[in-house]
């Protein structure tokens, strides 16, 4: 038997839909990277027919879908697949909707940001705001890395000094403030009233904005 047609095998299939096109690649590239073997589907109806063929052991699930929304999509899901699934929702009051109607669902994330507006391509080291592509630094872009893919999730600076720069680095851990700042002010991002970044007083930072 061939190993590498054994590995491939045994990858973990999950499914991702979203009609937002900059969303699905995204969270591909994430899956991907992590090992996963990913399908997509941009509507409520192809995310039925694609659990049936593909048979998803993890299903990422937008609740706005046209066709079939994400609640019906994921009710009929239920009826054959024990899979994963994540409800993805624009508001976080939605997600009392979601679990009062007991859809099924086994989590909920509500989207930190619009992927239209900042889009953040870990393969081509790439980040664009409303279309237009952010220059940034090499330690720039790996501390947006970082935040965006645990948007939910404080990073201390020695958090993100472990993984932007390195487990042995030593210094002031104020460095990160100088590069969080550099950051912000390349994205427009006001400190004040932060849309990316927030700052947790006393913790460090995260994705997504205060509100």
């Amino acid at each position: 038997m061939d190993e590498r047609a054994g590995a491939v095998s045994a990858r973990v299939r999950a499914l991702v839909v979203d009609d937002e096109q900059a969303l699905v690649r995204l969270v591909t590239t994430y899956l991907e990277r992590e090992g996963f073997q990913v399908q997509a589907a941009g509507d409520g109806e192809r995310a039925v027919q694609l659990a049936r063929t593909f048979q998803p052991e993890v299903i990422v699930l937008d609740l706005m879908l046209p066709r079939l929304d994400g609640i019906e999509a994921c009710r009929q899901i239920r009826t054959f697949s024990d899979a994963y699934v994540v409800m993805l929702t624009a508001r976080a009051e939605e997600v009392d909707k979601l679990v009062g109607l007991g859809v099924g669902a086994d989590d909920y994330l509500t989207k930190p940001f619009s992927p239209r507006e900042l889009v953040i391509d870990p393969a081509a080291r790439e980040v664009r705001l409303g279309g237009r592509l952010v220059e940034l630094t090499r330690l720039e872009f790996d501390l947006l890395e970082a935040l965006s893919e645990r948007p939910r999730v404080v990073l201390s600076r020695r958090q993100l000094l472990e993984r932007v720069w390195d487990p042995g680095w030593v210094g002031d851990d104020h460095v990160v403030d100088v590069h969080i700042a550099n950051l912000r002010r390349k994205l427009g991002d006001d400190p004040r009233a932060p849309r990316w970044i927030l700052t947790v007083r006393g913790v460090g930072y995260r994705m997504g904005a205060g509100a």
